[in-house]
């Protein structure tokens, strides 16, 4: 079954459950299509790069899909509809990561001691 990796940005003054109803609805969308959410993250209120209809932070969420593409193209169809959804993103994978995203493992990244070249 083809992957696909699903990013969407919900709007800056929803509250953490709302988010989690909103991923809780796109888990609905692919499960009652056939479809299986591999992993669900949040990675919070982010600021963003320029302001998207006056917002200028976001939730980001992603999940993780294993999903034929008509499930897909539902799902984006639910999303395009949703108010409360800013931008959202799904590319198809040829695998999934192991463990937390790139997104999750930054503060690890960040804690590391740097190399003192002087």
């Amino acid at each position: 079954m083809p992957m696909y990796e699903h990013v969407f940005l919900a709007r800056q003054d929803l509250s953490q459950s709302q988010v989690d109803s909103l991923a809780q609805e796109a888990t609905k969308i692919v499960e009652d299509n056939e479809g299986k959410v591999v992993l669900t993250e949040t990675w919070g209120l982010r600021t963003l790069a320029y302001k998207i209809q006056k917002n200028r932070k976001a939730h980001y969420v992603m999940l993780r899909l294993d999903a034929p593409g008509n499930v897909i193209e539902e799902l984006e169809r639910q999303t395009r509809i949703n108010e409360d959804v800013l931008r959202f993103l799904t590319i198809r994978v040829d695998e999934h990561e192991e463990g937390p995203s790139v997104m999750m493992r930054k503060p690890e990244r960040d804690r590391k001691p740097r190399r003192d070249d002087n």
